[in-house]
């Protein structure tokens, strides 16, 4: 910890001399969220340097309708609904993936082939989550089900991608930011170059770890950048993300899926910003499998998610946050996943 200390120490000295007024940065990776926050590391930086979190969260920015879609699966007889943990507590027009019995929590996509195996008389559904860490995955486990000919396995995908959401932020005329730390577990798939789009609209973004050396450091270089006026990314987190990204993983992507317009709980409709299973693999699809008729759910009245998720609100400003949503009874979905900005807020920060 000392040594910790005499290594932060300069970095913060620099910052506090370098750091123009009113500074604000957007996170935009659940892990961020939660170690910033953990680490107490908005306490250390500069009073001037302000935190806010953007659409990091895969679990926070799945639609309402798509939730409402996993329970009315979970509903059908003869159906094993496969999904990670943050999935089952996340409401959705007064209901949730808990209250069933047939919904199972796995660790890892592969999981789900072995259930359908185990279960040849049950209809086993991978429930398909995440950004581009997560996506090939599901694709892996998808490429493997047409090899084995599995009858019994579909997947419903509501696999989202990042930068047109970041794009979308960067053109918002509700919320200045200065500069992103940018998502090092995104960009081991895409590369850091996958973001330099950012430039054409004179932003500065900083490819961050997860220690809180490497965060602090980020945080400066973003500040450097911002003020010396470079535009583009800076990659901060070498080796682990290279320019390129994992070229096996992208090949997979677009084998499997093909781009599709998603909606985003509390932000919207997104052109461009999801994934859907390309026709070859359209017998895994179990958004066609069971042609399930789900109508749009509204979002609780008065929720602040969808602003939070925007970088326009923090989890104070919301009337239910501590009081009526807390993390033992969530209204919305920034306080049910663990790498939720209201999550990380009611167990860390203290306003």
């Amino acid at each position: 910890m000392f040594e910790l200390k005499e290594q932060i120490a300069p970095i913060l000295k620099e910052m506090a001399e370098t750091t123009p007024e009113n500074f604000v940065m957007m996170e935009v990776c659940g892990t961020h969220t939660m170690n910033i926050a953990k680490l107490g590391l908005r306490t250390l930086l500069p009073k001037r340097i302000k935190i806010i979190s953007g659409p990091g969260c895969p679990v926070c920015v799945t639609s309402s309708k798509d939730i409402k879609t996993a329970i009315e699966i979970a509903k059908l007889p003869d159906t094993i609904v496969a999904t990670f943990g943050d999935m089952l507590r996340v409401p959705s027009d007064g209901d949730s993936l808990q209250n069933y019995k047939n919904v199972k929590v796995i660790y890892s996509p592969m999981e789900a082939l072995a259930l359908a195996k185990a279960n040849g008389d049950k209809e086993v559904v991978l429930l398909g989550i995440g950004f581009e860490t997560t996506a090939p995955l599901t694709a892996a486990v998808i490429k493997e089900a047409k090899k084995m000919d599995l009858k019994n396995f579909s997947v419903l995908c509501m696999h989202k991608t990042v930068p047109q959401a970041l794009e979308l932020i960067m053109q918002s005329k509700n919320i200045k930011i200065n500069g992103f730390l940018l998502p090092g577990h995104v960009c081991t798939i895409t590369g850091s170059d996958h973001f330099n789009f950012i430039s054409k609209f004179n932003f500065c973004g900083v490819v961050a770890g997860f220690e809180a050396l490497n965060i602090i450091s980020s945080v400066n270089e973003l500040v450097k950048r911002f003020v010396e006026s470079k535009y583009g990314v800076f990659n901060n987190y070498r080796p682990v993300v290279t320019e390129a990204g994992n070229l096996v993983a992208q090949a997979m992507v677009k084998d499997v899926y093909e781009e599709v317009d998603s909606f985003w709980r509390g932000i919207g409709l997104i052109k461009s910003s999801g994934l859907k299973l390309r026709d070859a693999y359209s017998k895994y699809d179990a958004q066609k499998r069971f042609d399930l008729k789900v109508e749009d759910v509204k979002d609780p009245n008065n929720c602040r998610c969808g602003d939070i998720l925007k970088g326009e609100a923090l989890p104070t400003d919301c009337i239910y946050y501590g009081k009526e949503c807390t993390p033992s009874n969530p209204v919305g979905p920034c306080m049910v996943s663990t790498e939720g900005t209201c999550a990380a807020f009611y167990k860390y920060v203290e306003e």
